[in-house]
């Protein structure tokens, strides 16, 4: 497909605005159409491929990180993982999608593609654009169960692209986890491919849902990746997301102790849990956005 190909089929996707161009009084009468969606293969060619990682590395990572202090563990756990796999994390915050792709390792980050909402993220021309081309992104119909992004999903794994996938189908509104919906977890069964965790502490306080730029003060924020989860002979959709919400949970108590306390907690089945307590929303919000420590664990006199 040459350059002027590419350009046609994005600008068929456009959409100018988010009004209808029908008269209210004439919309009981159009007929219901079949919208295609917009067109996201464009940026996943070399071109895309290219200009997406100048995006990345040159200008959206250092952004970010004057505005949090980043920090990234774990990326040695990804030194034997071989592709195509399923990246998922849990999900707080808009900085997520940015901070999992800028972070990836070239050879990860130059063929993964990020799953994301089309009533939000793929409804108006400009945000579409942005959108596939930072993101790689396609678009996932949360309305209609995913069906359609899931054929793009098989379609792109087949073709050796790893995928960015939230289970949690939409950000937390209290910073606390939420249950694994088991799209992602079918779809790892289904295609056999491997799964890697990402835990993401701080992204709530840092940028919740409802504001659009991080918070003053550079808070800290943390991206921790874990050791790839494969799917077990006879193993269950249910089980493999418990599994994977295990994993998370792991890291961010990780995140809080350390390595070796994360895995004696593990054996013992004492990790503890994501969800939150048990209570009002204004508890919950509020245990939620407990400031993250700058450095280290808190002393034991503070």
């Amino acid at each position: 497909m040459g350059a002027m190909d590419e350009l046609k089929e994005m600008s068929r996707g456009f959409r100018w605005g988010r009004r209808s161009i029908v008269p209210r009084s004439a919309e009981p009468f159009v007929e219901e159409s079949y919208d295609e969606g917009f067109p996201t293969d464009w940026a996943r060619t070399e071109a895309g491929v290219a200009a997406r990682q100048t995006i990345l590395n040159g200008a959206m990572l250092p952004l970010a990180k004057t505005q949090i202090s980043l920090r990234v563990y774990g990326l040695d756990e990804l030194r034997d993982v071989r592709g195509p796999v399923l990246f998922y994390s849990n999900h707080s915050s808009h900085l997520d999608a940015t901070l999992i792709m800028s972070t990836l390792p070239d050879r990860f980050q130059r063929r993964t593609a990020v799953g994301a909402a089309r009533d939000y993220f793929f409804d108006v021309w400009w945000r579409q654009a942005f959108t596939a081309l930072v993101y790689g992104a396609f678009p996932i119909d949360r309305a209609k169960g995913g069906r359609t992004a899931i054929d793009k999903a098989r379609e792109l794994v087949a073709d050796g692209w790893s995928i960015v996938v939230f289970p949690e189908g939409t950000r937390s509104t209290d910073g606390h986890m939420q249950r694994f919906r088991h799209g992602s977890s079918r779809l790892a069964l289904e295609l056999n491919v491997g799964l890697v965790p990402i835990a993401i502490v701080g992204a709530f306080q840092a940028m919740p849902k409802g504001t659009f730029w991080p918070r003053e003060g550079r808070p800290v924020v943390t991206v921790r990746y874990g050791k790839a989860l494969y799917p077990d002979p006879g193993e269950t959709h249910q089980q493999l997301s418990l599994r994977m919400q295990q994993a998370v949970s792991q890291l961010f108590d990780e995140d809080r102790t350390s390595w070796w306390e994360s895995l004696q907690h593990a054996e013992r089945e004492e990790t503890p849990s994501l969800l939150g307590p048990p209570g009002p929303t204004w508890r919950r919000t509020w245990e939620g956005s407990k400031p993250v420590p700058r450095r280290g664990r808190p002393k034991a006199w503070s």
